[in-house]
């Protein structure tokens, strides 16, 4: 890597760690604890992302690519062993976005016109059969209480029935679940733009990855902004949702087979444009 490349790699590696920093230290997250996850990441990377085809990865060779010695890599490997990476990131999808996508994609539990329906909390076509359906071992009051707390369902005052107010579950505060989508959204970013930055080498086609920013936007315009931003992002969202959803095995009850784990992620950002000491905008 040229040293213009690497200056360059450097300031973006500033530009994330800096957030990033913040958000582990008001959660007690002090450096060390940090220093290890990150020795591990290299470890796997290294172990998994960089075969040369001809023989497994090596403790060796992987000291090499991250300058640990041997004996660390070999901690490491053996803590990714016990962490079983794959069956986490299964185990830890989200039961309650399950039960809402089943809700808003499978006919059972659709108006004629395709549209989520009223359900009744037991019985043939209930709330409790999508649950039981949809979220493996989760009680269906358990799902419905965590529905109704973020806003995602309601009870229909007269009939009693259950009605679905958004198509999507989004966690509300800084608990566990957005942590868990912390981690999913911006890692799916960071392999998206290596996948970019990467295609002139493989020859593959550059993923799909824009961003429309302005700086200098007065404060007076912000509420329409924040509202128009939201509405219009959440309506693509759901036109995409509503092709690609029917397509998911878990809900087209299609054979098992080869599967691609594919989204788009929207994300709203604003920040307040501060002055260097010279005094221009940065």
């Amino acid at each position: 890597m040229t040293a213009s490349k690497t200056q360059f790699l450097h300031r973006a590696l500033f530009r994330i760690l800096r957030p990033l920093a913040r958000l582990l230290l008001r959660n007690g997250v002090p450096y060390g604890e940090f220093a290890e996850l990150v020795k591990r990441a290299y470890v796997e990377a290294a172990l998994e992302d960089f075969p040369d085809g001809r023989r497994k990865p090596t403790d060796s060779r992987a000291a090499v690519m991250t300058g640990l010695t041997r004996k660390e890599v070999r901690k490491q490997r053996e803590l990714l062993a016990g962490e079983s990476p794959v069956s986490e990131r299964t185990s830890h999808a989200n039961r309650a976005s399950r039960v809402v996508t089943g809700w808003v994609h499978d006919q059972s539990y659709q108006t004629g016109k395709g549209e989520p329906a009223l359900l009744d909390f037991e019985g043939e076509s209930s709330f409790s059969e999508l649950v039981r359906k949809y979220s493996g071992d989760m009680t269906p009051r358990a799902v419905l209480d965590e529905l109704q707390r973020v806003g995602v369902v309601a009870v229909e005052q007269d009939s009693g029935r259950l009605v679905l107010k958004q198509r999507a579950y989004v966690p509300a505060g800084d608990n566990e679940e957005m942590l868990q989508i912390f981690g999913e959204d911006v890692s799916d970013l960071v392999a998206t733009i290596d996948h970019n930055l990467m295609t002139r080498e493989t020859g593959q086609q550059p993923l799909f990855q824009r961003t429309l920013t302005y700086s200098d936007v007065p404060p007076e315009v912000m509420d329409e902004w924040r509202r128009r931003a939201a509405k219009q992002s959440q309506a693509l969202l759901e036109e995409l949702d509503g092709w690609l959803g029917p397509c998911d095995r878990g809900v087209s009850g299609r054979e098992s087979g080869e599967s691609v784990r594919t989204g788009v992620s929207i994300f709203y950002f604003e920040e307040p444009v501060q002055a260097n000491k010279s005094g221009d905008e940065q």
